[in-house]
């Protein structure tokens, strides 16, 4: 195997690992908002407010109390689907990526690609490093899987020279 390739299948597996992460990560949210969904989220968020010592009239604390009040009303039934299929999304794409699978790549960079409008946006309307840098590490991931992709197009259908 060539250093090329060596340093592509590692940069394949660290993006994999890091798809892998975020499916993790989604399924234990959803976990935990399956949980509240039983619980007193309005008193919980009070304390919560309390215990970090956060006006309640502040900006972060009266989101949290509006998202508070929001969630005992959702259709827990949508949420689970909708947060299941992204976990089973984040978790073939990890395994398409790993086994270094063509389809993975395009999962990869079609997945990715589909947010770049969404945090541009985002990133414009409120600017800050969190941001910027989720919509910079997201277009280098875009960017190197399209990148991918092109030379092992190019690699089984070389030009023709005539």
């Amino acid at each position: 195997m060539t250093d090329t390739r060596r340093t592509q299948r590692q940069a394949l597996h660290a993006i994999a690992v890091f798809e892998a992460i975020k499916g993790v990560a989604a399924l234990a949210a959803l976990i935990g908002v399956v949980d509240l969904m039983h619980q007193d989220i309005k008193a919980l968020v009070m304390a919560l407010i309390g215990r970090f010592g956060l006006s309640p009239e502040g900006h972060y604390s009266t989101l949290l109390l509006h998202y508070a009040e929001l969630i005992p009303q959702a259709n827990l039934t949508q949420i689970v689907e909708l947060a299941l299929a992204y976990v089973f999304l984040r978790f073939l794409e990890a395994y398409g990526l790993w086994k270094d699978k063509v389809w993975g790549e395009y999962l990869g960079a079609l997945s990715g690609g589909i947010y770049i409008p969404f945090e541009l946006r985002h990133w414009l309307l409120q600017p800050d490093w969190i941001s910027a840098l989720t919509l910079l590490f997201n277009c280098l991931i875009v960017a190197y899987l399209v990148i991918v992709l092109m030379r092992k197009r190019a690699h089984v259908h070389p030009q023709r020279i005539s």
